[in-house]
């Protein structure tokens, strides 16, 4: 029991570091465009990322996200020591990241500490590949797929306002980032809260199996604490801001204006709400990433600062063998403590 609540205990600090990490791609479009003040911003996404619970709980009617995640890793094979070494492998990863100011994934993060653990442990038979490579995969896709439509919608909104006066158009374009950064941190909280959830559950499967009370049989039967516990901190952690991070999204890469923030934003959403209705855990970094490469390069190719883009897509690539690494070394610590 003492195993279990130090899990639960460690996945919720993991999802409040979720927050102020990923806060960044909620409010750095919004913030360098001075729509709202850094600390309005962050009250403006905490809020929305909480909304998100009762989107997934009462619109939805399911947390399909979660049950994915949970998956990862073939049930026979989910210990205690391994979820909790996959845990405080992604928690170091996290922290490691967003002191250096990389806006890296979370949610790869934790799926490649869950994984490389369980490796440790058994073996890859212990994986479930297919669900893996899909994730892994989305690596890719997620930010390519906004860059898509971010660039589908710049056009559009391009033809649409051509006739219309700058500073006009200015305006309903700040009124507008208002809602594209309500929509977008709804899809960060309906992404990211889930794979926390998964993790939980994960650990009340183990726990079942091994004959301690508080367990469940499935995810069907994860108690409403979860999500609600989930869903509050990764809007307190949101809160706490990410600046390091929110000068990487909103300066480094490109210079972004209103009409671009609100068109990167939408774009961001699009993508997040598309995978949620795939059941597909995605990086709101990559998905948000993508879109404002796509706004600036309907300006220009040179708009963009490629360099910063080449050290983001490195840090992407290595989150999930890094953390799958760190979480190997971590269990046969734990494995040997537990």
């Amino acid at each position: 029991m003492f195993i279990l609540i130090t899990i639960i205990i460690l996945a919720l600090i993991f999802d409040y570091i979720n927050g102020f990490h990923d806060a960044a791609n909620s409010i750095a479009t919004i913030v360098t465009t001075r729509v709202l003040t850094p600390l309005q911003a962050v009250i403006w996404a905490a809020f929305f990322n909480f909304v998100a619970f009762f989107i997934a709980k009462y619109l939805i009617g399911e947390f399909g996200i979660a049950n994915t995640v949970s998956k990862t890793v073939y049930e026979e094979y989910i210990t205690m020591p391994i979820i909790l070494s996959g845990i405080i492998a992604a928690i170091t990863w996290n922290l490691l990241t967003w002191w250096l100011g990389i806006p890296s994934s979370s949610s790869h993060t934790l799926i490649g500490g869950f994984a490389g653990a369980a490796v440790a442990a058994n073996g890859l038979q212990t994986i479930h590949a297919t669900i893996i490579a899909k994730i892994a995969s989305f690596i890719i896709l997620a930010p390519l797929i906004g860059m898509i439509v971010a660039i589908i919608i710049a056009i559009a909104v391009l033809h649409i306002c051509k006739k219309s006066k700058p500073h006009r158009a200015e305006r309903w374009f700040r009124r507008l980032q208002l809602l594209s950064s309500a929509l977008f941190s709804i899809g960060h909280g309906l992404n990211d809260s889930q794979k926390v959830m998964g993790i939980i559950a994960a650990a009340m499967i183990a726990a079942k199996n091994s004959g301690i009370g508080a367990g469940i049989s499935s995810i069907n039967e994860l108690p409403d604490w979860v999500p609600i516990a989930c869903f509050t901190m990764i809007a307190l952690g949101t809160t706490s801001g990410g600046w390091r991070i929110v000068r990487t999204m909103g300066m480094k890469i490109t210079k972004v204006t209103a009409q671009e923030g609100m068109i990167a934003e939408t774009a961001g959403a699009i993508t997040l709400y598309l995978t949620e209705w795939l059941k597909i855990p995605v990086s709101t970094t990559h998905t948000i990433t993508g879109a404002i490469i796509g706004v600036g390069a309907t300006r220009r190719l040179s708009a963009i600062r490629w360099h910063v883009t080449k050290n983001l897509l490195v840090a992407w690539i290595l989150t999930i063998p890094v953390s799958a690494a760190l979480a190997a070394g971590i269990y046969f610590i734990v494995n040997t403590i537990i």
